[in-house]
């Protein structure tokens, strides 16, 4: 029943496609005939199994020759490619793997029907895109297996397996708000403009924005929409780098941090609103965000954090603590929150306190955007963004001093 409503969706989908090699009454077949050749080699040592995959390919060449004699060339190979795999699904089924059976027909079903999304896609890569793409496979699947896992260095902090990850996660998460702004366009409005801005980096969306309204005064309002809302998301990525990299103490960490994001939504709803009045404007240009020097440079920086906060720890107390929070998050939130996260969830520091250098560090941030906007925006923008940052650090004043 699994592999025949499995192979029922991939059929209708090449049905609806007009694809005539096989459709909605024979990717069904396909399935069903793959999970019978299976459960038939339990006891012929696979020889069914094999047999039933050379049929079906002669079945398929046998096909596409009649396709060839009426006239009808389709070079693609698709819809022959999906026959031999929803075969295989109907297969696997029999073997225990289920899970991966469904997913694997659920996948291809969808591969299928994003055949125009993907080409769309396609088309809107360029060679930096891909050249960022390569640079995180370098960075994650060349450069991270071969560094030792375990610690040097003063204070017994520097493990290079465990910073270089770090760049991974930060990069991957970059990268994948980048494909999602490639994937849905440059014209994607104010809010959902904010998030990407946010997710793939507030300071950058930040200076884009403050630059644009030195020449375009009419675009302020929703400048202001988007760097409030680039802010605000910057709380959301926090708490998700905390669930990654030390998911036993978010249910500690993360209330205090949720209520800063939930007190800068509602400012951010305020200023989306009035941001309306503007019109919808264009993301600004991207960089691909796996740039190998920044990389190096947020993996120094990460570790230049873990050895000040072990430093200031040791020998200065929480006010050693607070500066390096405050320096760190000035240009960058990522390196204080995870140096942080793994410091609590080894047991070097308090949870208390953690949580707190990392609110710190995020209105350090904010702190610094405001300088940003300042220098290089219009007056009337730095007006919407120092009332709302002003408004989002009390908010922050005030949990980090009456939070229990």
């Amino acid at each position: 029943l699994i592999a025949f409503g499995l192979g029922l969706l991939v059929g209708l989908q090449r049905e609806w496609a007009e694809k005539r090699v096989a459709g909605a009454r024979t990717f069904p077949l396909i399935t069903v005939f793959g999970t019978l050749c299976a459960m038939l080699s339990q006891s012929s040592n696979g020889v069914v199994l094999a047999a039933g995959v050379l049929s079906l390919a002669s079945l398929i060449i046998l096909g596409n020759v009649a396709k060839l004699r009426e006239g009808r060339i389709d070079p693609g190979l698709t819809t022959e490619l999906a026959a031999l795999t929803m075969f295989a699904v109907g297969a696997i089924l029999v073997l225990g793997s289920v899970g991966a059976g469904v997913a694997v027909g659920g996948g291809v079903a969808v591969l299928l029907h994003w055949k125009v999304r993907l080409h769309q896609l396609v088309r809107n890569v360029s060679e930096a895109d891909l050249q960022a793409v390569a640079r995180l496979v370098l960075i994650g699947l060349v450069i991270l297996p071969i560094l030792p896992n375990k610690t040097f260095g003063p204070y017994d902090v520097i493990n290079p397996f465990e910073i270089w990850l770090m760049v991974v996660l930060i990069v991957g998460i970059s990268l994948a708000a980048y494909i999602a702004y490639k994937i849905l366009g440059s014209r994607v409005g104010t809010l959902l403009g904010g998030i990407l801005g946010g997710f793939i980096s507030s300071t950058a969306t930040t200076v884009s924005y403050a630059r644009r309204t030195r020449s375009d005064r009419a675009m302020v309002p929703v400048a202001a929409g988007v760097i409030v809302v680039a802010s605000t998301v910057v709380f959301v990525r926090v708490i998700f780098e905390i669930a990654v990299v030390a998911p036993g103490i978010l249910r500690m960490t993360a209330p205090p941090l949720l209520a800063m994001s939930v007190w800068m939504a509602a400012i951010s709803v305020a200023v989306f609103f009035v941001s309306q009045r503007g019109q919808a404007e264009e993301l600004p240009d991207q960089e691909p965000p796996s740039n190998l020097a920044s990389a190096i440079t947020f993996g120094l920086l990460y570790a230049a954090v873990l050895i000040g906060v072990a430093a200031a720890k040791e020998h200065f107390g929480r006010t050693g603590l607070y500066s390096v929070a405050v320096l760190s998050g000035l240009t960058d939130m990522d390196a204080i929150t995870l140096s942080t996260a793994q410091l609590i969830e080894d047991g070097r520091m308090e949870v208390s306190t953690g949580w707190r250098l990392i609110l710190v560090g995020a209105m350090s941030n904010l702190l610094f955007k405001g300088a940003v906007v300042a220098l290089l925006g219009a007056p009337r923008l730095l007006g919407y963004v120092a009332a709302s940052f002003g408004l989002s650090l009390a908010g922050g004043a005030a949990i980090l001093a009456w939070w229990p």
